[in-house]
């Protein structure tokens, strides 16, 4: 539960002099003014919000016993260290008030109070997650548990694991924070959203009620047979392509070897004429002997003519004129 409400005279004024598990969740959030009014906290500047007449928060004070019992009894687990307070060990700023933590291990145990028609795993997973990253950095562990009890008589267990990568940007923005607090400079969100856990599926779920499972079912089931055609016609075709070819194309499809040899097909959706004017251009390039040098003028001259009569479709034409001037003796006049 957030520090200041176990024991509220005492956690008020501790709290100001370090970022607890309940502030990591507000300044990895997305509301400013939250942010806002706990760095004014923080400096001393207003008095924490009362909480008293919060039926939630107070739901959450009630059922916390009945929480870990609850755990306890549904999981073998023994909770120790019930409301014990730490500090980091070299950021001094940074402490946590921790719910409990379960015998034999180092998972961080959590107790929370949700309303049924606000509670989904991945929600509940998604509020709490910078709490408990939080937590799990402060103490070193490398798991949490999160026991949530909801209204609608519901328990669930969700188990989390520390992740670096967002334990850095929560301890940098932790950092920030801290520093706007001693500078006087107000705060600005930080803006991260937190990663997913992971859930095992243990649920057997009928999806009969829902129209839009019926309707993708429907297409599933009737392009199951096209798709299992297409599968063994395009692995009959990579077969079919020759080893050495960097493209094959015919029958208005085209394939395509990558450099790690991956082959790839497209559509060919160009008329057989442009096709053809295509290949005859790949065929009007520049000798290699060329390539040595810079060309001159009227030799650039008299290949951009062959290639257009190419493109127009005279490609015999142009052929002929290739041949002519990779010898050497062609003309402008004679194209």
């Amino acid at each position: 539960m957030p520090e200041h409400l176990a024991k509220p005279e005492i956690n008020r004024i501790n709290r100001r002099f370090f970022i607890g598990g309940s502030d990591a969740r507000i300044i990895m959030g997305d509301d400013e003014g939250a942010l806002i009014r706990l760095w004014r906290e923080k400096r001393g500047e207003v008095e924490p919000e009362d909480l008293s007449g919060n039926l939630v928060v107070q739901l959450g004070l009630a059922t916390e016993e009945l929480n870990r019992r609850w755990y306890e009894a549904n999981t073998g687990q023994v909770i120790t260290d019930i409301q014990r307070r730490l500090r980091h060990p070299v950021l001094r700023w940074m402490g946590a008030t921790l719910d409990g933590r379960v015998q034999g291990s180092d998972a961080v145990f959590e107790a929370k109070f949700m309303l049924p028609w606000a509670f989904s795993e991945e929600a509940a997973a998604e509020k709490y997650m910078p709490q408990l990253q939080h937590n799990m950095w402060v103490v070193a562990a490398r798991t949490a548990v999160l026991s949530v009890i909801t209204g609608g008589g519901k328990w669930v267990e969700i188990l989390a694991h520390a992740d670096p990568l967002y334990q850095h940007l929560v301890v940098t923005a932790e950092r920030r924070f801290w520093r706007c607090v001693e500078s006087s400079e107000p705060p600005q969100l930080f803006g991260v959203e937190p990663p997913k856990p992971r859930f095992e599926a243990i649920r057997i779920v009928d999806m009969t009620a829902s129209n839009a499972w019926a309707e993708f079912a429907a297409i599933f089931t009737r392009t199951r047979a096209a798709h299992l055609e297409h599968e063994q016609a395009r692995a009959e075709l990579k077969g079919l392509m020759p080893e050495g070819a960097k493209e094959a194309f015919g029958h208005g499809l085209r394939a395509k070897r990558s450099k790690s040899g991956a082959v790839s097909f497209d559509l060919v959706t160009t008329s057989p004429e442009a096709n053809h004017a295509a290949v005859a251009r790949q065929s009007l390039r520049w000798p290699r002997r060329l390539l040595r040098r810079k060309p001159s003028l009227s030799i650039r001259r008299n290949l951009w003519l062959a290639r257009s009569r190419a493109e127009r479709g005279r490609v015999p034409t142009a052929r002929f004129a290739m041949r002519r001037f990779q010898a050497g003796s062609i003309s402008c006049a004679r194209l």
